[in-house]
């Protein structure tokens, strides 16, 4: 756990200043506002104003914060290309003529209930992605505390983009996309490839990486 946020869960019943200061490495959900999220996002549509591409990825369970909705409608007119995953509930509409055009949402239910929340800036080049406990929502984002921090390690930002992100955007067994009135469609392959199965290929490929250890067979006691 990075000491930011153990500092914050030893300190934060006191509500003391100083368990606020010690959340340098940490964008806090709470009464005050929407934090580091939605700075960041209003950043990437300042990138894309100026030339370059600007690019979110969100995973999510739910998209519901109507200020957050209209921050990505925003952020869409601006040219910034938006991909949500969003499992559950979404308020947003994608693909609405000079409102959401820029914007895809696909939800994915598959074998495993996912819960793991992730947000990815390309932030014009300098890539960010932050993870934690909060969904888009106004009970996350008004009502209660929630913790959410910034790989700061390259590498792991490159793992969570590449391997988890952009591996689910291709999912075409679970994958359902949302039509702008709110219907979803499965997703199919195209151009010839084969359809994907996120969940299974992640089962794959951590089967692929595990050292089978056989099991050490005694003989019988003297």
């Amino acid at each position: 756990m990075l000491p930011p946020a153990r500092d914050f869960i030893g300190t934060r019943a006191c509500d003391s200043r100083q368990a606020q200061r010690s959340l340098r490495m940490c964008a806090i959900r709470s009464s005050s506002g929407l934090s580091n999220l939605d700075g960041t996002l209003q950043l990437d549509a300042v990138h894309q104003k100026q030339g370059r591409k600007g690019h979110l990825i969100f995973k999510t369970n739910a998209l519901v914060d109507h200020k957050f909705i209209r921050a990505l409608y925003r952020a869409s007119q601006a040219g910034v290309r938006i991909q949500l995953l969003v499992r559950g509930i979404c308020c947003l509409r994608p693909g609405l003529p000079g409102v959401s055009e820029n914007i895809e949402v696909i939800s994915i239910v598959g074998h495993f209930l996912e819960h793991s929340r992730a947000y990815y800036f390309r932030n014009g080049g300098d890539e960010e992605v932050y993870i934690g406990s909060a969904d888009l929502m106004p009970r996350n984002l008004d009502h209660r505390v929630e913790v959410l921090f910034p790989l700061a390690d390259s590498k792991l930002i490159t793992r969570v983009h590449e391997d988890v992100l952009v591996r689910y955007l291709g999912d075409t067994v679970k994958g359902r996309g949302m039509l702008p009135d709110g219907s979803y469609v499965r997703r199919k392959p195209v151009n010839g490839k084969r359809a994907f199965n996120t969940q299974e290929s992640l089962i794959a490929k951590r089967r692929s990486l595990e050292n089978v250890v056989k099991p050490i067979r005694l003989g019988p006691r003297d």
